[in-house]
């Protein structure tokens, strides 16, 4: 049986390394990235509300360029990625999206009190709540 494994990815830094741990970790893997449009995230933008407006079509446009790194670093591994969008808060949309995978990877920022508080929480409520195994790579 081939291990699923999520990955969540917003455009950041963190969010690469944790796509680059779960090809390494996980190399025979069927990998899905996960990039969630919405909520409350520090990392969404006016782009965000406009995708939502758009529809499915807009959130996966805006989702595009995040999808693009997301192959781009999985062929340096030989790898390829399946994709997927969701509308909601990151978190609680992670947990949702984790039945069926048998682990969730995703990246956390370990800095100032405000990364903790904005970003560090969608890593805990995944890690707190989520009904499969999860990485959390920083």
């Amino acid at each position: 049986m081939i291990e699923r494994v999520l990955v969540a990815m917003d455009g950041s830094d963190l969010a690469e390394r944790a796509l680059r741990y779960a090809l390494e970790a996980h190399g025979d893997a069927e990998v899905t990235v996960l990039h969630v449009v919405g909520g409350a995230s520090p990392m969404m933008g006016e782009a965000a509300g406009i995708a939502l407006s758009d529809g499915d079509g807009g959130m996966r446009e805006a989702a595009e360029p995040v999808f693009e790194r997301a192959r781009e670093i999985a062929a340096e591994y030989g790898a390829t990625v399946e994709t997927d969008v969701a509308a909601g808060r990151p978190a609680r949309t992670i947990v949702d999206r984790a039945e069926g995978f048998d682990t969730v990877v995703l990246g956390t920022h370990n800095s100032s009190l405000a990364d903790r508080l904005l970003v560090g929480n969608v890593a805990k409520t995944v890690f707190q709540k989520s009904p499969v195994p999860v990485t959390v790579v920083r």
